[in-house]
């Protein structure tokens, strides 16, 4: 099962402090920097676990971060409730490619959240577990938000909302005044932004990053 990449921080963090804070002003990739004042979308940043759905050959599998990593039971039940069957992929997947003439893997990418999952889940939702949206890939193609958030709707479950747009000195200056979670009164963890067009580096990585409140401790 593919594992969900890397997202870097805005900025490189200091060896001098052990990598613990950041060099401001630094950017952590040149692309970053050349970017740094296009236009951004900025979602919040959901304190959880990662979790991955596969569809592949009519089967439906789950998975964490990575493949070693194993979702707590709580978690897995709740994730069974949202995807009971390979008929809901089926019913919206089952279209061969254009290019391949083959049904194409369907991996979608999310965050189980709530009571018992960090130390703040709770402030999320405190009697369970649920699950969050926020990216799908069909074979090698990333799909666009508006499309991911047909799938959310096709699935009845949430996409991580959208909280703004703008340049990246913007996102700093949201992340350092405080941004309040959508799912209550309490601080989110942060924001991720991506370019309002999805972007690849030379090397085949997303152009996309993060910065946390905690950063700014």
């Amino acid at each position: 099962m593919s594992e969900y990449h890397k997202i870097p921080t805005l900025y490189k963090r200091d060896p001098a402090t052990k990598y613990k804070t950041l060099l401001w002003g630094q950017f952590a990739t040149p692309e970053l920097e050349y970017l740094q004042l296009d236009e951004w979308s900025f979602q919040e940043k959901i304190d959880g676990t990662n979790v991955r759905v596969l569809w592949k050959g009519g089967a439906v599998w789950f998975g964490g971060k990575t493949d070693r990593a194993q979702l707590p039971p709580f978690l897995m039940e709740r994730m069974g409730g949202l995807f009971p069957d390979a008929d809901l992929f089926a019913d919206k997947f089952s279209s061969p490619s254009l290019l391949t003439g083959e049904v194409e893997p369907v991996t979608l990418y999310g965050e189980g959240y709530g009571a018992r999952i960090q130390r703040g889940g709770g402030n999320y939702k405190s009697d369970g577990v649920d699950f969050v949206l926020f990216d799908v890939k069909i074979g090698p193609w990333w799909l666009k938000r508006e499309d991911a958030e047909d799938i959310a709707k096709h699935f009845g479950v949430d996409v991580a909302p959208v909280i703004g747009f703008g340049t990246l000195r913007d996102m700093y200056e949201m992340v350092q005044d405080g941004v309040t979670s959508t799912w209550g009164d309490f601080p989110a963890e942060g924001v991720v932004a991506r370019p309002c067009v999805e972007l690849f580096s030379r090397d085949g990585k997303r152009i996309i990053t993060k910065l946390k409140a905690k950063d700014f401790d």
